[in-house]
């Protein structure tokens, strides 16, 4: 069986920037441990996978892991390899996931992701988050009842470019992923993050529009603005246009394809 195989940079207008992600288009769903395989084997942050659905596509994402509810850099990777690729003709295509519809529109030269706002809720500081990261945060957040991911800010943005986490303890904590953050002063927009996830095979993601659909909400709030700009500021970098706009964040940014290929079974 052959497959087609495709990889591009999100949140970025320049090769080997952004993030990459990889994109392999399906006429159905094939086991799930197969895809798992696939997705490992790539090795990327993410590998997306979709199915022909109604006007839209049912759309998947693995890390090298386990399966994820919510994706954003690898949606933005699919739109824009359905339309710079694979012929899709339509202004916006929507996704059917497990975290519901999305929808990603064309605006001029850029990609707009349309995902649901996620809340944050307090949590207590705990001495395992400055072990872990090397660095005492100001405050932490997580999502109620949810053991994805945890939100901790800290008091610069020099401080979150200078972060050399030990991942073996990043993995021990009790969350799946640890969104950094900070203000941006001195980096040119609103605010700046890392995303750290090793317990689920991805050791530092360069652009995680998934931790910004908490991240817009969280700086919407502190700022007292729902138009932001944000900086993604690990090795690779990456750049989005950021909107709140009641419970849904707009999440705007370019790709650039990388690669065309094909995967032998």
């Amino acid at each position: 069986m052959q497959l087609p195989i495709y990889q591009a940079d999100a949140f970025t207008s320049e090769l080997f920037k952004g993030n990459p992600a990889a994109y392999v288009p399906l006429t159905r769903w094939l086991d799930d441990t197969l895809m798992q395989q696939i997705a490992a084997e790539n090795n990327l942050a993410e590998t997306a996978f979709t199915v022909p659905a109604g006007h839209g596509f049912e759309l998947r994402w693995f890390t090298p892991g386990e399966e994820v509810p919510l994706c954003g850099h690898a949606t933005l990777v699919t739109a824009h390899l359905l339309w710079s690729e694979l012929g899709f003709i339509d202004n916006e295509i929507h996704f059917y996931t497990r975290s519901g519809e999305l929808v990603v529109r064309r605006e001029g030269e850029l990609l707009a992701l349309d995902f649901p706002a996620q809340n944050n809720q307090p949590v207590a500081l705990a001495s395992e988050y400055t072990n872990a990261l090397g660095a005492a945060p100001v405050s932490a957040m997580e999502i109620a009842g949810s053991d994805d991911q945890l939100l901790v800010e800290l008091a610069s943005a020099d401080i979150v470019a200078n972060l050399a986490p030990d991942m073996r303890a990043v993995a021990k904590l009790p969350y799946k992923g640890l969104i950094c953050t900070a203000p941006g002063d001195g980096f040119d927009c609103d605010f700046v993050s890392r995303f750290f996830a090793p317990a689920i095979g991805v050791d530092e993601d360069p652009v995680t529009g998934s931790a910004h659909t908490r991240l817009v909400p969280f700086w919407a709030e502190k700022l007292d603005k729902t138009t932001l700009k944000a900086k993604q500021i690990s090795p690779r970098g990456g750049e989005l246009d950021c909107e709140l706009k009641g419970d849904r964040v707009i999440m705007r940014g370019k790709a650039v394809t990388y690669l065309r290929g094909q995967i032998s079974l």
